[in-house]
């Protein structure tokens, strides 16, 4: 028997090529920028897959929640995608950024990946590996649609499809902590009304306390005390008036409609609820506080399981002020993932930000924000729809929820052309579009250095420890301007110098001053020359070449 260990993974053609991704550079775009010019938040057009990569120095183990909602892989036709591609590459590219994912995913931080019944349980076979299974949390489902119309006409031969899945994983089980999260118990009250029914009864003022309690333990009721002292005292049609109040969180509403019978009062940390004269308590932690469209109430509630149910997934073509036809997640079900999975302050991440849904619910919610979009809707959907989010006239969605009047920003970000590049005579070149601080920050990129360039010492425009630097130079390099250099490097520091041309000799003059040369010390390093790392099937077409309008004629 073989000694070495086997374990079990998913398979795939394909799946051990390695992927050599270039670290590319991220280059603000000041006109695109929109707000506070010192927000943290990023909108960045891109393929994801070398966004991620450009973002991995910087953010690795930064990141407490990201969620994806990737193209599901079913040739259903998405407005702006075609996901119609063959299982191994669709895996291929999953996996590549899945790893990436890992690393840049706080060590108490939580992946959420929105995905349908065709690749769900490849996916979950294929995270199992990348994060491990014991850090696997959940399998939610997401009643996504009625089954009606056209799903319903395959009845007899299939499953109506009414859901659809979010993986949950955690970068490590243990260091995580989540928020559980409650939602609104809508049918409390069709217990009670099923008493009065059998008691023939309309007033339960009438009804002595044991006669209720002895009721309650009979039918099986949770016997809730303040359930059941709410019970006590309130009519049949009282009772029915509270739950809509409960549920809208309308109470002073309620007060003005029915003075006399209704009054509400907060002191020493209780809730008085007065009902003809009668007082009742309701101690705080009788309910919780649920997340609902009038903002953060305290209500009835049930606990959140892996089942939700309650979330509106139709008729949200406009939300946002733009039209993401069968693209689009609900607002409400990104402020939940945010609710349960992060705090104000943390960093939230989509790499296939689509219409720019999470980037806009985190911002409302006072979370900083990664957005990564491919394709010209990063233009004609997210820009506009985070326009209205920063300047406050986007009011659909959760704003009325959690109040949001507008404030922030974001920085607009194009991910930088590859960095080499063949002549015409077949020969890598640096790419002519690179200017001398996109150059040294790309090298420093490469060679595992912070781009920071020091105010006092040009020759210092990075750093990889407090004693080591690196220096970027398209100059010819002579023995003169080494020494000028050498001089301004103390003697106990080291320093890395890429050059394009240099005399011979400067590598050798100063044991703590290394030379190399460029484009040779990049070459067999990283693919260059890609532009893109895409999940659609046109393979081949540059971002440029893509015409949006004939994909969705041929489609």
């Amino acid at each position: 028997m073989s000694k070495n260990k086997q374990k079990l993974e998913l398979t795939w053609i394909g799946k051990d090529r390695e992927v050599n991704l270039e670290p590319r550079i991220l280059v603000e775009v000041p006109e695109k920028s929109y707000g506070d010019k010192d927000t943290e938040n990023m909108l960045i057009h891109g393929d994801n897959l070398l966004a991620l990569k450009a973002l991995e120095q910087d953010y690795t183990g930064k990141i407490k929640c990201i969620y994806i909602d990737p193209p599901y892989n079913t040739g259903s036709a998405f407005e702006h995608y075609d996901d119609n591609v063959e299982h191994s590459k669709w895996l291929s590219l999953m996996k590549q950024r899945l790893e990436i994912i890992k690393k840049i995913l706080a060590n108490n931080g939580i992946l959420w990946i929105s995905i349908d019944n065709d690749e769900c349980h490849y996916l979950k076979v294929l995270c199992d590996e990348v994060f491990g299974r014991n850090n696997f949390i959940s399998d939610i489902a997401v009643k996504m649609s009625t089954a009606s119309g056209v799903k319903t006409s395959h009845r007899e031969k299939t499953i109506i499809k009414e859901k659809e899945s979010i993986l949950v994983y955690a970068k490590s089980k243990t260091e995580l902590l989540i928020k559980p999260q409650y939602i609104p118990k809508l049918d409390w009250d069709a217990e009670f009304q099923y008493i009065l029914e059998k008691n023939n009864s309309d007033d339960p003022d009438e009804w002595e306390i044991k006669k209720l309690s002895d009721e309650l333990a009979k039918n099986n009721i949770k016997n809730d005390p303040s359930i059941k002292e709410f019970q006590n005292y309130v009519t049949k049609n009282a009772c029915k008036i509270w739950r809509r109040a409960f549920i809208r969180g309308t109470f002073k509403e309620l007060s003005q409609k029915n003075p006399e019978k209704i009054f509400y009062n907060k002191e020493n940390e209780k809730e008085h609820y007065y009902y003809k004269g009668r007082e009742m308590y309701f101690l705080k932690d009788k309910f919780h506080e649920c997340f609902t469209e009038n903002g953060y109430e305290n209500l009835p509630s049930h606990l959140l399981c892996d089942f939700w149910a309650d979330i509106n997934t139709g008729k949200l073509f406009n939300e946002g002020g733009i039209d993401f036809r069968n693209g689009k997640k609900p607002e409400f079900l990104i402020a939940r993932i945010l609710e349960i999975s992060s705090k104000k302050g943390d960093i939230v991440l989509d790499s296939f930000l689509g219409s720019g849904t999470t980037a806009a619910v985190a911002h409302k919610m006072g979370r900083k924000w990664i957005g990564i979009e491919l394709g010209d809707h990063c233009y004609t959907h997210c820009e506009p729809r985070l326009h209205q989010v920063v300047d406050g006239t986007d009011q659909g969605g959760i704003s009325k929820a959690v109040n949001w009047q507008g404030g922030g920003g974001y920085k607009f970000y194009e991910l930088a052309p590859s960095l080499l590049k063949k002549d015409e005579f077949d020969n890598w070149i640096i790419e002519p579009k690179y200017d001398a601080e996109m150059l040294a920050e790309a090298m420093a990129k490469h060679e595992g250095y912070k781009f920071s360039p020091d105010e006092n010492n040009v020759y210092k425009q990075g750093y990889s420890t407090e004693k080591d630097f690196i220096f970027t130079t398209t100059q010819f390099l002579s023995l003169d301007l080494l020494n000028k250099i050498a001089s301004r490097i103390e003697e106990d520091e080291s320093l890395l110098i890429c050059a394009t041309h240099f005399e011979e000799g400067v590598g050798r003059a100063f044991s703590n001053i290394t030379v190399k040369k460029i484009p040779q010390m990049l070459l067999d390093r990283c693919e260059f020359g890609k532009l893109e790392y895409n999940l659609n099937i046109i393979e081949e077409a540059q971002p440029e070449d893509i015409d949006y309008e004939d994909l969705e004629e041929e489609e």
